[in-house]
């Protein structure tokens, strides 16, 4: 997993609520899937900017997954504005999941 942030104490506890967060189609949470790729706090302004990214552009799945990012962090930071931006650049591959996340899927 790597993913970008300006505070790593922030993007881990967030974290915590994202790996509840799973693909319904895969069975597995976006974290291991490598699906999150920035995690950015405005700690003046109270905002917190989320880019990922879904397995494929097409994903019929990708607004419930988006959506239930959006509700995680917003149950981690509740006085904060969220907002979840969809990027495919660059495009998600099977490399981008962890080893817990290969374990889980037999691979």
């Amino acid at each position: 997993m790597n993913i970008k942030t300006n505070s790593n104490e922030k993007c881990n506890y967030a974290l915590q609520d994202l790996y509840h967060v799973d693909d319904p189609e895969i069975g597995l949470n976006i974290v291991d899937l490598g699906l999150l790729y920035e995690m950015y706090f405005d700690e003046v302004d109270n905002k917190l900017m989320c880019i990922m990214t879904l397995t494929t552009q097409f994903c019929p799945m990708g607004d419930a997954i988006t959506t239930d990012t959006r509700a995680s962090l917003a149950k981690s930071f509740p006085d904060w504005e969220v907002t979840v931006n969809l990027t495919f650049d660059p495009a998600w591959n099977f490399s981008m999941i962890s080893p817990e996340g290969r374990t889980f899927l037999g691979r």
